[in-house]
């Protein structure tokens, strides 16, 4: 099969590797038909998590096409059109059972740290991911959905991680009817989080980010209001104007760990970019919150030192909620509202790349050219 494969930071390249085999009676091959890059993607092909290993293909967001399952697979058969969450998970550890999937205890080798995603690194359990036509789906019975007829695939695609991510960043933010919530960032997880705040209840949507056509996808896609923080000698000083001085009563961070940058810029926070180790923003959001509101951060964050304002917030009297988002659980209602009409997840899509061409979707992705902000990797089919 032709897969994405990692040769090094910023080098990977579309390699022939073998079609990957049935390990165990509860495995599911999946013919990839449609995969994406996340912005987390970005974090191993910048170097920056640990143990990504030369010869792994990257990939959390694809569905697909069942094409053979194990002998003990009972809820999917060959031909079933499916979406795969991005995690990994049993279905009955301690916290599969509590709905927690991404932090499953039985799928990876560092289960005290973290759970398991597909294709991110030998950190998160080195399973190889989507970004190819065929990939390995483990407990077949758990985690893959078939995708409704009504569902178009863009949007299936975007479920398994961006928009499920993002409805959860707003859900950990246990917003109130009529509160304030800022976001920090405007990527496809920070677009989905400041949309999904609405539906929770919320009187006002601030995103922050410093480009400025990512910032006019939060205008017209999640309805926000929206503020560049290069335009501003302290952002957090800003929202504290334009809150009455109290400050938002919700923040999320959407953004989490520089996506670039060498350590040094990551542990000392001295890049102020809002993408994927320092903490920038997790620092705006506890600054900028009013005494007693709510963090939610589900950008992603590496295993890394960052000096957070853990005190600032201990003194404010805040409260912190975070994860990486359980996927699936969120799908019953993210249905509903697409269904409904109330969600068009693909609204974000703004690059379509075959597989043999995922090189330049990392390139123009990271590099933020053609005002990028969320690439689909057409596969197989298309």
């Amino acid at each position: 099969m032709r897969a994405m494969t990692y040769r090094g930071p910023y080098k990977i390249r579309v390699e022939e590797k073998d079609v990957p085999p049935i390990e165990h009676p509860n495995d599911a091959i999946v013919r990839v038909t449609m995969a994406a890059v996340c912005g987390s993607d970005l974090h191993l092909y910048h170097g920056m998590i640990p143990d990504t290993r030369v010869g792994t293909t990257f990939g959390h967001e694809f569905i697909g096409v069942v094409e053979e399952v194990g002998s003990s697979v009972q809820n999917l058969k060959r031909g079933d059109r499916v979406m795969v969450p991005a995690n990994i998970y049993c279905g009955s550890c301690y916290y599969c059972t509590r709905g927690l999937y991404s932090n499953c205890h039985n799928v990876n080798a560092n289960a005290t740290a973290m759970g398991s995603l597909y294709g991110y690194s030998h950190t998160a359990g080195g399973y190889d991911g989507g970004q190819a036509e065929y990939v390995r789906v483990p407990f077949a019975d758990v985690g893959p959905t078939i995708i409704p007829d009504w569902m178009d695939d863009e949007d299936a695609v975007l479920l398994t991680d961006a928009t499920a991510t993002g409805y959860f960043g707003a859900q950990l933010g246990d917003i109130s009817e009529g509160d304030t919530v800022v976001v920090f960032g405007a990527g496809p997880v920070g677009l989905f989080a400041a949309k999904s705040a609405w539906f929770m209840g919320a009187g006002r949507v601030i995103v922050i980010d410093h480009l400025e056509y990512r910032l006019e996808k939060a205008r017209t896609f999640a309805h926000a209001e929206t503020y560049n923080f290069v335009e501003y000698d302290d952002i957090v000083v800003h929202l504290k104007k334009i809150t009455d001085h109290f400050g938002a009563d919700v923040a999320i961070d959407a953004a989490g760990a520089e996506a670039d940058g060498n350590f040094t810029q990551h542990v000392t926070s001295a890049k102020l970019k809002l993408q994927g180790g320092s903490p920038v923003a997790l620092n705006w959001a506890i600054d900028s919150v009013r005494k007693g509101g709510t963090i939610s951060v589900m950008g992603a964050y590496g295993p890394m030192f960052s000096a957070v304002k853990f005190g600032d917030a201990l003194n404010k009297g805040l409260t912190l909620r975070m994860n990486q988002c359980p996927m699936k659980r969120q799908w019953p209602r993210l249905f509903e509202h697409i269904k409904a009409g109330y969600l068009k997840p693909s609204d974000i899509v703004t690059h379509r790349i075959p597989l043999e061409h995922i090189s330049d979707a990392y390139h123009i992705f990271s590099a933020k050219l053609d005002d990028c902000i969320k690439p689909l990797i057409l596969v197989g089919d298309h």
